[in-house]
């Protein structure tokens, strides 16, 4: 092993890591919390977090043994399993988020009628589609044994050196997989999300206009409230950018560069740096320990959850918490106000 592939290894050991916490935490939350599971966008995040706890068991514990031995014997059916897995996975993943961006525009654009285009039966709909979609791709490629342990990408996945007797099968496959998982992905995420931010920009110029209008109105208001109204505004219109940003960002940077080298793969005839391929395989892998706190643990519902959680496992109830905080500060305080006192009185 050189210098660079025990970084690759200790990255893939670090992503192992947080992806399983992460996906676990918020399985945990959704099993905990009622409210969660009543929602619909929790079967599209339960999915999502199926196919990442998946993913982190099975693919990447085999890229992270073919980092450290240098390679893993080809031709086994556990590694053909592991490739079955990860072109599911990915392809499942994949097609969630798309399904979540979907369900973010509906409630978004139309907020009255949410409840009645988005029901659990459409959301079950959705999910079938996306299983019956990915075993589709992942069960043609390893009934033609197009999968198996690839040294370019140190993992179990799709080959193309074992698909030498049906070069153009196979790359006409691998165009139509990512055209249809990776490509139609990114369209949907664009459109449905830029929307949103259209619609969220809108309402908030109408609530900067009110504002401003407040703010001319009420004259007497002094210059650090005033101040503070106009960082709020501009706080609201940063936020649903940032967000989208994240949402479509993430994905972007983490699958692009897997999917762009498969492609160039397929038509290089050039060789291909084994650092970048197996870079570019731990991008795509790390899809699966941001999805948690992109989608999940940074909202106010799950970070509520959490919070319980940590107080039901430390044994304190937040009253309690909360409460020996105010004893605290106001026992601060009164020691303050007699040592004052005692000062005035010498």
């Amino acid at each position: 092993m050189d210098a660079l592939d025990i970084i690759a290894s200790v990255l893939v050991l670090g992503i192992i890591v947080v992806s399983l916490l992460s996906n676990v935490v918020v399985l945990i939350c959704f099993l905990y919390n009622p409210e969660i599971r009543k929602q619909v966008p929790g079967l599209f995040i339960l999915n999502l977090t199926f196919c990442n706890l998946l993913l982190s068991v099975s693919s990447m514990p085999l890229t992270l043994v073919g980092l450290i031995t240098g390679g893993y014997p080809e031709g086994s059916g556990f590694c053909q399993f592991v490739g079955f897995l990860d072109t599911f996975v990915t392809t499942n993943s994949m097609l969630s988020m798309a399904a979540l961006s979907i369900d973010r525009w509906v409630a978004v654009v139309f907020p009255l009628n949410y409840h009645s285009r988005i029901r659990h039966r459409d959301a079950v709909v959705a999910l079938a589609y996306t299983w019956i979609h990915s075993l589709c791709f992942s069960t043609v490629a390893t009934c033609r044994s197009w999968v198996g342990y690839h040294r370019l990408y140190a993992s179990c996945t799709l080959c193309n050196i074992r698909a030498n007797g049906a070069g153009t099968q196979f790359t006409i496959f691998t165009v139509a997989l990512h055209s249809l998982t990776f490509l139609l992905t990114l369209i949907v995420l664009c459109v449905t999300y830029l929307k949103v931010l259209k619609v969220a920009r809108f309402h908030c110029k109408r609530i900067d206009v009110i504002t401003m209008q407040t703010l001319v109105l009420l004259v007497d208001f002094h210059p650090s409230v005033r101040q503070k109204c106009l960082d709020e505004q501009r706080r609201r219109r940063q936020r649903a950018t940032k967000k989208i940003s994240t949402f479509i960002g993430t994905f972007v940077v983490c699958f692009t560069p897997y999917v762009i080298t498969r492609i160039v793969e397929l038509f290089s005839s050039g060789t291909i740096s084994p650092h970048w391929g197996v870079l570019s395989k731990c991008l795509a892998y790390s899809k699966a320990a941001s999805d948690p706190f992109v989608y999940s643990l940074l909202r106010h519902q799950y970070r509520k959850t959490c919070n319980l959680l940590a107080n039901k496992v430390l044994k304190r109830s937040p009253l309690n918490s909360s409460s020996s905080l105010r004893m605290e500060s106001c026992a601060a305080r009164s020691a303050n106000n007699s040592n004052n006192t005692n000062n005035n009185q010498q």
